[in-house]
Order: structure tokens, then sequence, then C-alpha cells
């Protein structure tokens, strides 16, 4: 178990990319899957969002919203929706408040270089606003939102 399991989820307030004002309290009574990712319309990120698409009739079918966050703006998010199909909605987090609150913003490695930016991670959040699942890192992008959704079959 990691330092975020087992917590109440922080609290959250965003823009989503169905041009309404988000907050963790809108899904209480739902399990969420939140997943943190850095960039719209870049190749790990296509295949995580459409892997969540791909399933997201099944996430339904079990009681559980999936949301997508990124720095990106709403336009940026509008853009991906449309060129993938992603039927769900996309948050649109410019300040990184909501992705440091939840470990996605820090320092990260890639090709051997620091930088500060989006960690690519998901949370997964009872009923109840209790985290019950955290990825801290997604190694890879394309068959994480399977084992997501298999996480989710237990529940």
């Amino acid at each position: 178990m990691n330092e975020l399991e087992g917590k109440k989820a922080p609290a959250f307030t965003l823009q989503g990319s169905d041009k309404k004002t988000h907050t963790l309290a809108d899904y209480k009574g739902k399990n969420i899957v939140i997943y943190f990712y850095p960039k719209d319309n870049t190749p790990g990120c296509t295949k995580e969002s459409c892997g969540f698409r791909d399933l997201n009739n099944a996430f339904t079918d079990h009681h559980t919203v999936v949301l997508g966050v990124s720095k990106d703006g709403l336009e940026s998010h509008d853009k991906f929706i449309r060129d993938f199909n992603l039927p769900f909605v996309l948050l649109s987090d410019p300040d990184t408040q909501m992705m440091a609150a939840y470990g996605a913003w820090g320092e990260k490695v890639l090709y051997g270089r620091k930088s500060i930016g989006c960690i690519r991670s998901t949370v997964i959040i009872d009923t109840e606003g209790t985290i019950i699942k955290h990825w801290k890192r997604v190694p890879k992008a394309e068959a994480h939102p399977q084992k997501v959704f298999e996480f989710i079959q237990t529940l």
C-alpha cells in the first residue's frame, strides 16, 4: 500500500471538456477512475486514453466513472476527444494543483533527463471518496487501462 491508499481523496474543482465545473463531491456514490496523463494527442497518452475509451462501457457497467486529467486547456481536450472519439470527460488542471495533490506532478526522468511535469499515474476512488488504489507510475500506457479494469472487477 502506498501513501495515498486508504486516505480521503483530495477535493478538486476543475473545468471539464463538457463545459461544466467538476468537483469530487459530484461523484459521491460512484467509483471513479482518475488517470493523469502528460499531454493530449501524444503517442502514449493517446494509447492510454483509447484503452480507457474501449473499456468505457465495461467501466460504466461496474458503476465506475472514468476521468482523464492533464494540464492541457479545454480547446486541446476538445480536439483530443473529437480525434479519438473519447466518451468520458477530460478535466483541465492548468495550475497543476489537483495533479500535485494526487502525487501526479513532480520530478520525472525521461531518457535519463530529469524534468518537472505530469507523472502518468492513476487513482481509483470508492463510493465514499476514499482512494482504494493508486498506481504511482504507469510504465506501459497501452496496457494500463486493462489492469485498472481488472482491479474494478474485484470490487
